[in-house]
């Protein structure tokens, strides 16, 4: 079957990127269809917010729920080193006490889901259950999106939300935009339907995570600080971030030779493992017990050539993905997701959505995303020490607090790398091309 209602914009994928990319449409009034595989509300990590985000979430008119939902308000980040020495909180008050100093730890199933419920109250049409075999292409524009019924869930307790939509039952259909955007996160689509899609050998890691009841919660303004600590052995770095109703996300990330060759077939045994030999996470976790499954993922770190094409934007993490230990993956979503929005009604306005048109905001986004990187290629330097480095310039701790806020699109921000070169080999930006 083949519909020839054509629509101003299809967005493959309901998370951050795409319900922000399809609220901003539809607020241009734009006609605008999301096509989301799953079924929220669903499991995903990436729960720690940066408090950044809160100029999008104005613009998406979410920040009344967000302050009245149950998340867990945060208000710095710590830092625990391999032999268990604590770092300085960073406080983003302190630099800067107003409202959007401060963020909120997140559970995503409920986060997600309130984003895309809000895409649908500003207009956009969503369909939950349809999976995108491919985009569809007219020589080198695409054109629309052949689309099938994805399975259901195995989870009975994940439900087709209220007003869901659901797709025809033929085996094959065809949807036609004039602009396709890829939000499909990790599983990058397009990205990959082109070959573009390059991964970052020197951020080549993997992960194993779940969530605890029970963990250990500092109090007063630390009460929801996320934090980072390396293992005593520095092959790898846990997130502990609380969460509302008592639970705490905790994960180690590590290389995959050193988190998976040799440790058998169950990940929560290896999980539980480093847990026991991080003698920080170990006393945060006595007592607590997993409320969840156990996730893995590996290759964390890559990113396309190209932002766009004629016809067609990617956003989020089907753009790229960095390393996840400085929390800037949602910021990194929702701002590609509103700046491509933008640059898709630009584009429709004059007629031209061409690769040049389309992409005219990602200069801006991989600068931003740039400079995360090179802050988590110093992170990952065994021979560099952020103590060692302040104590050299304590000029920049306020940039490392700006940076660790997600204001990641200000050259003001620069000089710190300049005097991190003198410490650590940071890596050159990645070429990025119009059209290949």
């Amino acid at each position: 079957m083949t519909s020839n209602d054509q629509y101003d914009c299809i967005v493959i994928g309901g998370g951050p990127a795409g319900a922000t990319c399809a609220t901003i449409l539809a607020d241009h009034g734009r006609r605008t269809l999301v096509l989301e595989r799953g079924r929220f509300p669903r499991f995903h990590v990436g729960e720690s917010l940066m408090p950044q985000t809160y100029w999008t979430f104005k613009r998406l008119g979410v920040l009344d729920a967000l302050r009245q939902s149950h998340f867990v308000r945060k208000e710095s980040v710590q830092f625990v080193t391999a032999s268990g020495k604590e770092s300085r909180p960073y406080y983003f008050t302190d630099r800067d006490p107003n409202e959007w100093s401060t963020t909120w730890q997140v559970r995503r199933d409920e986060f997600d889901k309130l984003l895309l419920d809000n895409a649908r109250a500003h207009g956009a049409e969503v369909r939950e259950g349809v999976g995108v075999r491919r985009v569809l292409f007219e020589g080198d524009r695409a054109v629309g999106v052949a689309v099938s019924p994805a399975p259901r869930t195995a989870d009975a307790s994940v439900a087709t939300p209220s007003g869901a939509e659901e797709i025809s039952t033929d085996t094959s259909s065809e949807i036609r935009a004039k602009v396709v955007v890829d939000a499909t996160g990790q599983s990058a689509l397009l990205s990959r339907q082109l070959r573009i899609i390059t991964p970052d050998p020197k951020l080549k890691k993997g992960a194993i995570y779940a969530h605890y009841r029970g963990g250990l919660r500092d109090t007063g303004r630390d009460e929801g600080a996320t934090l980072v600590l390396h293992t005593p052995n520095r092959e790898g770095w846990f997130w502990y971030i609380p969460l509302p109703d008592d639970i705490v996300s905790v994960g180690v990330i590590g290389d995959p030779l050193y988190l998976f060759h040799g440790r058998g077939d169950d990940p929560g045994a290896t999980l539980s493992e480093e847990i026991a030999n991080c003698p920080a996470v170990r006393r945060r976790l006595i007592g607590a017990e997993r409320a969840s499954g156990v996730y893995v993922t590996s290759d964390l770190s890559y990113r396309a050539d190209r932002m766009a094409g004629d016809g067609w934007v990617l956003v989020g993490d089907a753009f790229g993905f960095l390393d996840p230990v400085y929390s800037a993956g949602v910021l990194l979503a929702l701002k590609g997701g509103e700046f491509a929005a933008d640059a898709i009604h630009d584009a429709l306005e004059a007629g031209d959505v061409s690769a040049e048109r389309l992409g005219r905001f990602a200069p801006e986004l991989t600068t931003g995303l740039h400079r995360m990187r090179m802050l988590v290629h110093a992170f990952y330097d065994k021979g560099l020490s952020f103590g060692a480095f302040f104590r050299d310039h304590p000029e920049h701790r306020d940039r490392m607090v700006r940076l660790l806020i997600g204001d990641l699109f200000t050259d003001e921000i620069d000089p710190i790398f300049d005097d991190l070169r003198q410490y650590s080999n940071l890596p050159d930006p990645v070429p990025l091309t119009v059209k290949g």
